[in-house]
């Protein structure tokens, strides 16, 4: 990590900092987690007691401390809070700090951010739903797309860390910017195309929907950002993540049915927020080990 523009702040302090702050935005997460599905406001009305209706007071909204200090437990009723709300503000301050590290304070540290919260957000709509929102994969690729085309122009190349796949080569006369607008296109058709024709297949051999046009809608959003190359290794680890995961269940069922539903968007975000504060590493130490 380089704080050579901090050098008066003690490194550990923007560490807290940003913690802090993840946690905060965990805390909206919730609130979208919960809303989103059910396509209400995430603005108003203000937070609410889910038993009571009781808002929420200023107070008692502290992430992850106040549910420590009330015992997981309404101050007016009583009744208990489910934990999903500190852990999901605990993970989102975790992963806010594993992106700090891994990119740094620059312009993309606030993309990375963005990208590891929606999955965390559709990972948990999808695990309770079945669902992966419009509202959300789509703003996550124009959003995504902008970011492609405006990083170049903008900040430079350095800015952008995801700027070497191909047909990057094939562009090089060209301003960056449409190389990158480029890439970001073929890594969304990569993703989204290759879940689409998966399912495709399955569903011509064996007559059954082997996913929602959600998985293909994420992953798109997914692969515009990453490239084709990392949001390929996103889907194989998450199909992996999933095989392992599906094999576990059906073990456990008496009477096994190969049609049970798993919500693959759980490990499509997983896979895709290992792709992206390690994807790259792994892929040169897989060329190295295997690839003579």
């Amino acid at each position: 990590m380089n704080f050579e523009f901090f050098d008066l702040i003690p490194a550990w302090s923007v560490y807290a900092a940003v913690f802090v702050f993840g946690a905060l935005i965990g805390s909206f997460m919730n609130v979208v987690i919960h809303r989103v599905p059910r396509e209400l406001s995430v603005v108003f009305p203000n937070s609410a007691c889910p038993k009571c209706g009781s808002p929420i007071a200023f107070y008692d909204n502290v992430p992850i401390l106040s549910w420590i200090i009330l015992g997981g437990r309404c101050r007016g009723c009583r009744s208990s809070i489910s934990p999903r709300y500190p852990l999901v503000e605990l993970l989102n301050a975790i992963l806010y700090v594993s992106v700090l590290w891994v990119f740094g304070l620059g312009a993309f540290l606030p993309v990375a951010m963005l990208f590891t919260s929606a999955m965390v957000c559709l990972m948990l709509i999808d695990a309770e739903h079945m669902i992966l929102p419009n509202v959300i994969n789509f703003p996550l690729l124009a959003v995504f797309l902008a970011v492609r085309i405006l990083f170049p122009v903008l900040v430079g190349d350095d800015g952008f860390p995801f700027l070497s796949d191909w047909p990057s080569g094939a562009l090089a006369d060209l301003p960056s910017w449409i190389g990158s607008a480029v890439q970001g296109v073929s890594g969304s058709i990569a993703g989204g195309g290759f879940l689409w024709l998966v399912g495709e297949i399955w569903k011509r051999f064996r007559g059954v929907d082997a996913m929602g046009l959600g998985d293909v809608k994420m992953m798109a959003a997914v692969g515009m950002l990453l490239g084709w190359k990392l949001t390929l290794l996103s889907i194989f680890i998450g199909a992996l993540v999933g095989a392992v995961a599906g094999i576990a269940i059906l073990s456990r069922q008496e009477n096994r049915d190969l049609q049970t539903h798993i919500p693959f968007g759980i490990f499509l975000g997983l896979g895709s927020m290992i792709a992206l504060l390690a994807g790259s590493p792994l892929i040169e130490w897989y060329l190295r080990t295997f690839v003579p």
